[in-house]
C-alpha cells in the first residue's frame, strides 16, 4: 500500500505540476488504498496543496511567473474555492460532468488547430476588460476547484494562453491560482474533518519530488513538452469524464 501511494504520488505530481490533472491518478490510488470518497478528496486535497506549492516556487524562481497579475487574481481564486468546496457539502457535483466535458472537448480541438499557439509570448498588461474577465475567471476557476475539480488545470492555462501567455509562462501563472485553490479548499476539508494526515502526508512527499521533477523538465523543455502534455492531459481528463457518464 506503501508502495502504491509513493509511485501514484510521484506519478500524479510529475503531471500536474505543469498542466493539471493529477487528480485522475491520485484520487483512484487513495480510493484502492481503502479511503472513502470524502476522505479521499479532502487527502488528495492536502497531497496535492504540498506539490502545487512546490511547483509554483519552482517557476516562480525560474522567472516564468507574472507575479503582479497573479497578486491580483490570488485572493479571488481563494474566496471562490472556499465557496465551491462549502457547497459541495450539501449539493453532488455531478451534474456538471456534461458541461465540463464539453468545454473540454472544446479547449482541446482549439489547441490542436491553432499549432503555433502558445509558443511565444503577446501578453504585455491588462485592460479594463481583460481585468474584468479574468476576475471572473478567477473567481468562477476557483469555485469550480473546491466543487467539483476535473480540468482545473487545464482551464486555467487556456485561460492564460487566451491572455497571450505562452504555454510554460501560462502553465506558472496556472500554478499560483491553483495552489490558491488548493489551500483554501484544503482548510475547507480540515475544518469538516475529511482528511486522513497519514495518506496524505504519505503521499505529499512524494509529490513534492514529483512536483520538483516535472516542473523543471516543463521550464528545461518549453512549449515543445508542455503544449503535448497539456493535449494528453485534457484527451484523458474527456476520457475520464465519458466513462464516468457511461458506465
Amino acid at each position: 500500500m506503501i508502495v502504491l501511494i509513493v509511485a501514484g504520488g510521484f506519478l500524479a505530481a510529475f503531471v500536474d505540476s505543469v498542466v493539471g490533472g493529477g487528480g485522475l491518478i491520485a484520487v483512484p490510488v487513495l480510493l484502492a488504498a481503502g479511503l472513502p470518497p470524502h476522505l479521499a478528496l479532502g487527502t488528495n486535497k492536502l497531497a496535492g496543496t504540498m506539490s502545487s506549492l512546490t511547483s509554483m516556487i519552482t517557476f516562480a524562481r525560474s522567472g516564468h511567473i507574472d507575479t503582479k497579475l497573479v497578486k491580483r487574481l490570488f485572493p479571488i481564486t481563494v474566496v471562490g474555492a472556499c465557496g465551491g468546496t462549502l457547497l459541495l457539502q450539501t449539493i453532488p457535483s455531478d451534474f456538471l460532468r456534461p458541461l465540463i466535458t464539453a468545454l473540454l472537448v472544446v479547449i482541446t480541438a482549439y489547441t490542436l488547430l491553432r499549432k503555433s499557439w502558445g509558443e511565444r509570448q503577446t501578453y504585455s498588461k491588462l485592460t479594463r476588460r481583460t481585468g474584468l474577465a479574468m476576475a471572473i475567471a478567477a473567481l468562477g476557476l476557483g469555485a469550480y476547484d473546491g466543487f467539483f475539480g476535473p480540468g482545473t488545470g487545464s482551464f486555467l492555462i487556456f485561460v492564460f494562453l487566451l491572455l497571450g501567455f505562452d504555454f510554460v509562462r501560462a502553465a506558472g501563472n496556472a500554478k499560483v491560482l491553483n495552489f490558491g485553490s488548493n489551500i483554501a479548499s484544503l482548510v475547507t476539508f480540515m475544518l469538516l474533518g475529511s482528511v486522513d494526515y497519514r495518506f496524505g502526508l504519505l503521499m505529499g512527499v512524494s509529490m513534492v519530488i514529483g512536483s520538483l521533477v516535472g516542473s523543471r523538465m516543463a521550464i528545461r523543455k518549453g512549449a515543445s513538452y508542455v503544449r503535448p502534455l497539456f493535449l494528453v492531459v485534457s484527451l484523458l481528463l474527456i476520457g475520464k469524464q465519458v466513462w464516468t457518464m457511461l458506465f
